[in-house]
């Protein structure tokens, strides 16, 4: 059962969330002061480690784990629907997590400088999460109609 669609879906998301942990998240800038938000640290332009996002890498670094297990669990199809379903719930948690800590980074670190939407850049990294979503939905189906199928052939016997 590896060589089905839902592991391609499956990998997909595991490839694209490996690449959110890699790159920057967002980018924020007002007055020469930058901040750059990715998985695991917030830091700014110099690279110096002002705040550490330990709750957005651990969910993130499960959500790219979680896939990849799911993948190899290929003979349980109802307990690979659960899982992703699971990791549905985790990537929709992870963008709002990246949600909630710019939002702390702008409150916290830019107290006194007024924030607005120009200031904020979104990078590349925070859209992977989203297109997982929908790869990982992609899978579900794929695996759901692969259930429903062997139900349909047992019933024929």
């Amino acid at each position: 059962m590896l060589q089905r669609i839902q592991t391609l879906y499956l990998m997909a998301v595991t490839l694209l969330m490996v690449v959110t942990l890699i790159f920057p998240l967002v980018f924020i800038a007002v007055d020469g002061q930058q901040v750059n938000l990715s998985a695991f640290a917030i830091s700014d332009a110099e690279g110096v480690l002002s705040h550490a996002s330990a709750w957005l890498g651990g969910v993130l670094a499960l959500a790219t784990l979680l896939p990849f297990v799911t993948i190899f669990l290929y003979k349980n199809r109802p307990l690979q629907i659960r899982l992703c379903g699971v990791e549905c719930v985790l990537l929709i948690g992870a963008v709002a997590l990246v949600g909630a800590f710019t939002y702390v980074v702008c409150n916290n670190i830019f107290t006194e400088f007024d924030i607005t939407w120009s200031n904020i850049v979104f990078r590349f990294g925070v859209l992977m999460p989203i297109v997982s979503v929908v790869l990982t939905v992609l899978a579900m189906r794929a695996i759901l109609r692969d259930e429903l199928l062997v139900r349909s052939l047992d019933r024929i016997r």
